[in-house]
């Protein structure tokens, strides 16, 4: 790499802690200031930097424009696959991933666990469900209500007569399952016969703190029963959170090396 481009990639990177004067600018790359002026100026001319009116410098948007672009190229399907492949590997759970799509879950990817023992089971990629009725979907729901735009329509209560208590609605429910997921970080829920399937499911967050997606492990009740499924729940965090980092993503560091090989330099793929 040529040294002035070296520098102008240094000085931009800089400018992302918030705006900077010359001074700074030039400290930052050890130059005089006439080159980090030079520097700055060619970068200002393509829209990498925008100079303020109290003549600091900061990002400018045609950063924010390719950045944007390249995070819709990203897919994070594909970003998940390996941590995927790994948690089935490890727990022996059917393994999914999905997102929030029309109000609806939307499931990319299933890895089966070992108790599915039929190679011709039909998998749930592709297929659609309920979000308020799955766990998946009411991580995502919970991931998304933080920001005002999950569902709408959630109400506190429902207007009652004068003297009488307020009535707790449907939307109340919801509303107080969706803020203790947040919470909790992770949701579960077990299906009555002929299922029987149990399920838990947490986040993959975004670069703004939105759930992207979520990832869930499920298993036959009578193969393994819940008790048993949510101390798998750990193995799920960690590799929610692991596919988090590697998607760009600013998840809580409940993150583990040895458990799911995450680092934060995985958050470099996204750049």
């Amino acid at each position: 790499m040529s040294q002035s481009v070296d520098r102008a990639l240094t000085l931009l990177g800089s400018l992302g802690d918030g705006p900077v004067t010359l001074e700074q600018a030039a400290g930052s790359i050890g130059v005089h200031k006439s080159t980090a002026l030079r520097l700055l100026r060619t970068l200002e001319e393509h829209g990498f930097v925008h100079r303020l009116s109290d003549r600091r410098y900061r990002v400018g948007g045609r950063v924010l424009s390719l950045a944007q672009r390249a995070l819709q190229e990203i897919d994070v399907r594909q970003v998940a696959a390996p941590y995927l492949a790994a948690l089935n590997e490890r727990c022996g759970c059917t393994v999914q991933l999905a997102v929030l799509q029309d109000d609806e879950v939307l499931y990319l990817d299933e890895l089966a666990g070992r108790w599915s023992t039929d190679p011709g089971r039909p998998t749930r990629i592709g297929r659609r469900a309920s979000a308020t009725g799955t766990a998946i979907g009411r991580v995502l729901l919970a991931g998304t209500a933080a920001t005002g735009t999950a569902t709408t329509g959630i109400a506190t209560t429902r207007t009652a007569p004068t003297g009488t208590a307020p009535t707790r609605t449907a939307t109340d429910t919801l509303a107080a399952d969706l803020a203790a997921v947040r919470r909790r970080g992770w949701a579960a829920e077990s299906a009555e016969p002929p299922e029987a399937v149990s399920c838990v499911a947490a986040p993959v967050a975004g670069s703004d703190g939105r759930a992207v997606a979520a990832c869930a492990i499920s298993a036959p009740a009578d193969r393994m029963p819940p008790a048993e499924l949510l101390r798998l729940v750990p193995e799920l965090l960690c590799t929610a959170e692991a596919v988090s980092l590697a998607y760009g993503g600013s998840p809580t560091p409940r993150w583990c090396e040895n458990r799911c090989g995450a680092r934060p330099a995985a958050r470099a793929s996204r750049t």
